[in-house]
């Protein structure tokens, strides 16, 4: 059985390498942006991780109490795709075994209590692009189970999609994308950078699609696509940064920033650490 501060700190260090790594449109330690900094979002790993792995919690709590530490600490909305996605995973590697079978039991044991918590949970966030929903909206009390309201979501927002999926963006996708990198010889935060990579062009970005439409989403895609084939090409790290970083100056000088790809990063990165942790 994991020990809650094995995974707080498979948690926190997860959080960390995410912003130490060089993820364009997103904020990083190379260049922050969108009115945000990198200490704003080590802060939020730190005070997020005691309520997100804390086991007396039911998971529903767990993430509205993160939020809350969150909101208190910093005052803006840096991580709750993260802790939408790190909390069901922590709550899954308390029970060891497979982290993949225990998630899919922690997903099919939400209440209608947890929802309650969860919707709580983002409205608090007050996540940019959020809007309103005809049908399971957060501002309304849940009629539904959580896997139900994502599921209605889930065509429209990639972290509602984990639920309904068993997280299979993170264990199909960024996953082998980060160890290939790692049994390429890859070190330092380039493993972190393939699987944001890997996410940011297999699909549109469904925050960048909830505040710019899904045209915008896909040309973002499409241009990434065309990064990542130059990246592989690229010749030494200076080249590799530089290459980035160009990309990274395009987004944000649109407003662009690809933060469910960088979510999805944080979860891959856990997934690992919890890996090397329970080993």
């Amino acid at each position: 059985m994991a020990s809650r501060q094995t995974i707080r700190a498979a948690y926190e260090d997860a959080c960390r390498q995410e912003v130490e790594a060089l993820k364009p449109g997103n904020v990083h330690v190379f260049a922050d942006g969108h009115r945000m900094t990198v200490q704003e979002f080590l802060t939020s790993a730190k005070v997020s991780s005691a309520p997100l792995t804390d086991p007396s919690l039911p998971l529903g709590r767990r993430i509205l109490e993160a939020v809350r530490a969150t909101r208190a600490a910093v005052d803006t909305n840096t991580n709750l795709g993260i802790i939408l996605l790190c909390a069901p995973l922590a709550a899954a590697a308390v029970d060891g075994g497979s982290l993949r079978e225990n998630l899919g039991a922690v997903l099919r044991s939400i209440d209608l209590d947890d929802t309650s918590a969860v919707f709580e949970a983002i409205v608090l966030a007050s996540p940019g692009g959020l809007g309103s929903a005809s049908e399971h909206d957060v501002n309304d009390a849940p009629t539904v189970g959580l896997l139900k309201a994502m599921g209605e979501a889930a065509d429209r927002d990639r972290i509602a999609r984990q639920y309904v999926t068993g997280f299979a963006d993170i264990f199909d996708l960024g996953l082998p994308a980060l160890k290939a990198a790692m049994d390429r010889g890859e070190t330092g935060m380039w493993p972190a950078v393939h699987a944001y990579l890997e996410f940011l062009t297999a699909f549109p970005d469904s925050h960048v699609q909830r505040k710019f439409g899904l045209e915008v989403a896909e040309e973002v895609r499409d241009e990434a696509r065309s990064v990542r084939a130059e990246f592989a090409l690229a010749q030494g790290e200076e080249r590799r940064v530089a290459l980035l970083m160009d990309f990274d100056a395009r987004l944000k000088v649109r407003g662009i920033n690809p933060g469910t790809s960088a979510d999805l990063t944080v979860a891959c990165l856990l997934v690992h650490n919890l890996g090397v942790r329970l080993a």
